[in-house]
């Protein structure tokens, strides 16, 4: 590691976590159907196996299932707690990125989900934020029958404090202003690729029918506010008072600021006074929702979720696979918040066709996600699992 940048950033308390098992919080109840519903919604998924029933009967689940995307839902940290181990004095912290390895089980309702975290690694590296951490950590997601559901290796980007809020435009302190002709164009392209999961419906699409070149569907949604984002927020399970029996976590110990750390999913205080445990409004979350701390981490205004921005790449490309494929194995990078007032579009290009080991017939894409101005949001790579045509 860069020796003059861990002299201004220490990490050295991370060592004593890497490759070791640490604390969950468990659910308190089973997955029920409306929390797999409150998450399609708040990711914008339209996506009718996952919230309306006679559809999904039809389906080759016979009933409601989750998206690939929704184990995350199921945990106290978003995924990125494992990433986020050791003390860093006076840091904060950004979700970087995730990779991800899917199995063929399904959530359902009335499933009980386990996940085993284990920190992984770091590095010092120097970015705009001056020396940075990037740390990551795996999540292990498991039913109550033992079976793998997902594994993910989350990246989290830790920083000075200060650092973060000198990096600030304040240009970019007002959400842009869209026309309401502008808006109805906005409407349309969100439909059209709502209408692409309408059409493909309960039908294959076909491995054999892909070829290298070919552009998936665009799909874009927004424009997103702090009102969206708090529906994303409230979506994830940990976030509604008493889901979980919560781990103790010292976020101050953890270096964050007295001003951004608080009692976020704090257990004792959530008996004592749960408002001051909501990270909608205290500790290193209310960033998101409230543009006077974004500004003092890093970012011009409001701004989304890590985690559901991995969930929007998730459910784009096994949205596009449909229920007879799944998303295999994605790699994203997150290179820039989505803002209050700016737009999602999503894209990916197949890139080549294969046969795994396993004999899956997989079609590998790149993906991007970029803002209404170009700006690059996301990207990464993906293996997509298709059905090949009977002989």
């Amino acid at each position: 590691m860069n020796a003059t940048a861990t002299a201004t950033l220490d990490c050295s308390d991370i060592d004593q976590y890497l490759g070791k098992v640490m604390d969950f919080s468990p659910l308190r109840e089973p997955i029920a159907a409306n929390d797999i519903r409150r998450w399609v919604h708040a990711m914008h998924y339209p996506n009718l196996v996952h919230f309306d029933p006679n559809f999904a009967a039809a389906s080759r689940w016979g009933g409601l299932v989750a998206p690939q995307s929704f184990p995350i839902a199921t945990d106290d940290g978003h995924g990125a707690a494992p990433a986020c181990v050791g003390c860093i004095p006076n840091s904060h912290l950004l979700f970087a990125g995730d990779e991800w390895w899917f199995h063929d089980t399904r959530i359902k309702a009335g499933d009980v989900i386990t996940n085993t975290r284990i920190p992984f690694d770091y590095a010092v590296k120097e970015t705009g934020f001056g020396p940075t951490c990037f740390q990551r950590g795996d999540n292990n997601y498991t039913n109550q029958h033992g079976e793998k559901i997902a594994t993910q290796r989350s990246t989290a980007l830790r920083y000075n404090a200060h650092a973060g809020g000198a990096t600030v435009n304040p240009a970019d302190f007002d959400d842009p202003e869209w026309t309401d002709e502008a808006l109805t164009d906005i409407e349309a392209r969100v439909f059209t690729w709502v209408k692409m999961l309408h059409d493909l419906g309960h039908k294959e699409r076909w491995w054999d029918d892909v070829a290298v070149g070919d552009q998936l569907p665009e799909r874009v949604f927004g424009p997103h506010s702090l009102a969206s984002f708090a529906t994303e927020w409230r979506a994830y399970i940990v976030n509604t008072w008493g889901t979980m029996s919560l781990r103790k976590n010292d976020l101050e110990a953890l270096g964050f600021t007295r001003e951004m750390a608080g009692y976020e999913n704090d257990p004792d205080m959530m008996k004592e006074n749960p408002f001051l445990t909501d990270g909608a409004y205290y500790g290193p979350s209310r960033g998101h929702l409230f543009p006077k701390y974004a500004r003092r981490i890093g970012m011009p205004r409001g701004y989304g979720y890590g985690a559901s921005m991995g969930s929007w790449v998730t459910d784009y490309l096994s949205g596009w696979a449909g229920e007879h494929g799944m998303l295999a194995h994605s790699i994203s990078n997150y290179r820039g918040p989505a803002l209050t007032g700016d737009v999602t579009i999503q894209t990916a290009e197949v890139t080549e066709k294969s046969i795994d080991s396993e004999g899956r017939h997989l079609v590998h894409v790149t993906h991007l996600m970029t803002n209404q101005r170009g700006v690059k949001m996301c990207v990464g790579t993906a293996e997509i699992a298709l059905p090949k045509k009977p002989v």
